[in-house]
């Protein structure tokens, strides 16, 4: 089945937050619809989906922040798994982060999801033995 990659418009907010929540993404602390929200006020063009006419069936989240690239939220739908997708995105996330000068882009998986790290590896990401640590602002 074809898909094209596109920006996010608000009118994904639903499915979007539906495949986060399928595929495992989301997390009680975090709220999806304010991760958007934040997303759109920050380098909007970076937030993609795979779509496949009205339906979407992949995500991603980059940023840059004048260091490095980020991707987060990469997903695709469960039962288009295998069908380049991802792969899609990441591609299409990593030319839009080096059209802007970006070197290097990094991301992070959570250390119960690490089935994804041989994925990660076949799109030439590699360990960069670093320990990340995280504060919260929001609280």
């Amino acid at each position: 089945m074809p898909f094209t990659i596109r920006e996010f418009v608000v009118s994904d907010t639903e499915q979007v937050i539906a495949l986060w929540h399928a595929r495992g993404l989301t997390r009680p602390w975090n709220d999806p619809a304010a991760d958007i929200l934040r997303k759109l006020s920050v380098q909007p063009e970076l937030f993609l989906v795979a779509a496949d006419q009205n339906a979407v069936v992949g995500s991603v989240m980059a940023g840059y922040d004048g260091h490095r690239g980020w991707l987060y939220y990469l997903a695709s739908a469960a039962d288009r798994s295998g069908q380049g997708i991802g792969l899609a995105l990441v591609a299409e996330a990593e030319t839009r982060l080096s059209a802007m000068g970006c070197p290097k882009v990094q991301l992070m998986v959570r250390s119960e999801n690490d089935g994804v790290l041989s994925y990660y590896d076949a799109l030439g990401y590699e360990d960069a033995e670093v320990l990340v640590r995280g504060k919260r602002l929001d609280s």
